[in-house]
């Protein structure tokens, strides 16, 4: 067994030990820690497989955008477990007998690609060309109008995802620029004129206090005006 054939075997190991606990782990982001190291295992078999475009994409891709964008996710949101569990024995059957449909599939697909005799004899001008120019080839002669299809389709899901985001609330006060600079002067300041108004004063008969009122108690401690007090000479 040469370097290339263990290197193989140690990375495609490490592949099945990470997809296997990516849906096993309890914690999602162990789960998603350990999705990063299959999709960087699977990056190592295709540059042992000389296929050195698809292993980069991958890495710059997958590892390197949308999964440490998917991490910091799940990370904000906290997402509880302990309810996707609830159910998990009564889906069981129905994801046993899908997930049997689905090895069946591969199983069927994998031994009737083996049982191919004899291969057919590649070009050997192909053996001047280099992977990514013999895959940018493909792609922009045989499979423009896919790739074009397929832009359309990314560009499509991002615009929508914008258009998530662009939520209008009442109870946020924001200021438009454009309303800014179109203002005028006289859309700022208002003058108001108004007559002058000059307070009357009130009555005399208003003003009488409350202790001299008819009916009203006199203030305790307090006499008659001009009455001596008693045993006074």
């Amino acid at each position: 067994m040469d370097n290339q054939a263990a290197l193989f075997y140690v990375f495609s190991a490490v592949l099945l030990l990470a997809a296997f606990r990516v849906i096993t782990a309890r914690s999602t982001v162990h789960a998603a820690l350990f999705l990063v190291l299959a999709f960087f295992s699977a990056s190592c078999v295709w540059m042992l497989l000389q296929a050195e475009f698809l292993a980069i994409t991958l890495v710059l891709v997958y590892v390197g955008a949308v999964m440490v964008l998917f991490l910091f996710v799940v990370m904000m949101l906290d997402i509880n477990t302990d309810q996707f569990r609830q159910n998990f024995w009564q889906h069981l059957p129905l994801a046993g007998l899908i997930g049997a449909v689905i090895a069946v599939e591969m199983a069927l697909v994998l031994m009737s690609g083996f049982r191919v005799s004899q291969a057919a004899a590649a070009d050997p001008r192909l053996a001047e060309f280099g992977n990514t120019r013999l895959l940018g080839i493909e792609l922009y002669t045989h499979y423009l109008y896919p790739l074009q299809l397929a832009a359309v389709l990314l560009l499509v899901a991002m615009v929508a995802a914008l258009a998530l985001t662009l939520r209008k609330r009442k109870d946020v006060r924001a200021m438009d620029p454009g309303q800014q600079v179109r203002v005028k002067r006289a859309d700022r300041v208002r003058i108001v004129s108004m007559a002058p108004e000059v307070e009357q004063p009130a009555a005399a008969s208003a003003e009488q206090p409350a202790e001299h009122a008819p009916g009203a108690a006199p203030a305790p401690g307090a006499g008659t005006a001009g009455a001596a007090p008693k045993g006074a000479a």
